[in-house]
């Protein structure tokens, strides 16, 4: 039997559902760009957090990338699997 009210609650709280990657990444971004130095030092500190988060995030991109690649290679390999099994 289905509880209609808990799968409600669920798709309307969100709950369940892990941030993703790119969440992470974007909230990490704004807390950056809240942030304000007081000094030489924290300026430049905060420079190379945002330089490593454009890196981190390029990286991230690539690597999803690669990921839907290697799916799709999956996929097909299958599906000529399944046609030689099934000729």
């Amino acid at each position: 039997m289905f509880d209609l009210r808990s799968m409600t609650r669920n798709f309307l709280l969100g709950e369940g559902k892990s941030p993703t990657v790119f969440s992470y990444l974007q909230n990490l971004s704004e807390t950056l760009e809240q942030f304000r130095p007081r000094s030489q030092q924290e300026t430049r500190r905060l420079e190379m957090a945002k330089y490593h988060l454009k890196e981190i995030k390029k990286r991230v991109r690539q690597l999803n990338e690669r990921v839907n690649t290697l799916e799709e290679q999956v996929k097909i390999l299958e599906e000529r699997r399944n046609e030689k099994i099934t000729s």
